[in-house]
């Protein structure tokens, strides 16, 4: 699922930026993850955080870059190409890294998984590596994006970054609901 955003957030970049790009994203989202995965539940504990929180937040973040995708509009989600940009413009942090690779699901799924293993140093190693590989799997897919670019075209990916624009709408508004859920506000 990752493959149309991320051809319709590099699209004009250069092969290097893209490579850049991947290695940043994953490396962030892999940090992120391992952060909730060793400190996440009682860092929330200690805050008073709700794990379904993190579902709303996330979802609203995914609507934002869902509508831009959508419209197809230069914003939030796009970057030009030139160099020195600033970080804001940096599609590997916001949305590659989070909330696509590192998302509330992602996050909340290992905090709870540390927080039940009985043997912490059996599931944390375990954890970890899972996390490693799907960021592996994640990564080898964006690079092969340019395949999928050659394929499809400028007009097949305008359609999917349109089609993708939807899926992520409707991403969002269930992880909202999720969150709701989670935070007993509504029943499933």
């Amino acid at each position: 699922g990752i493959v149309p955003v991320f051809i319709s957030l590099t699209a004009g970049m250069k092969k290097e930026r893209k490579v850049r790009t991947i290695l940043k994203a994953i490396l962030i989202a892999f940090v992120v993850l391992c952060v909730f995965i060793l400190t996440g539940g009682p860092l929330l504990r200690f805050l008073g955080i709700h794990p379904g929180s993190f579902f709303i937040a996330g979802g609203i973040l995914l609507l934002l870059t869902s509508i831009d995708l959508l419209l197809g509009r230069l914003g939030r989600t796009k970057t030009s190409g030139q160099e020195g940009e600033p970080d804001r413009d940096d599609v590997s942090i916001f949305p590659l890294a989070i909330p696509m690779l590192a998302g509330p699901g992602a996050i909340t799924t290992m905090m709870l998984y540390a927080s039940q293993g009985r043997e912490p140093l059996f599931i944390l190693p375990v954890l970890v590596g899972s996390v490693a590989l799907a960021l592996a799997i994640a990564g080898l897919t964006m690079w092969a994006s340019t395949f999928f670019l050659r394929v499809l075209g400028k007009t097949g990916v305008s359609v999917i970054e349109r089609l993708m624009g939807i899926v992520l709408a409707g991403l969002s508004v269930q992880f909202v609901f999720d969150g709701l859920v989670k935070l007993r506000v509504i029943a499933a």
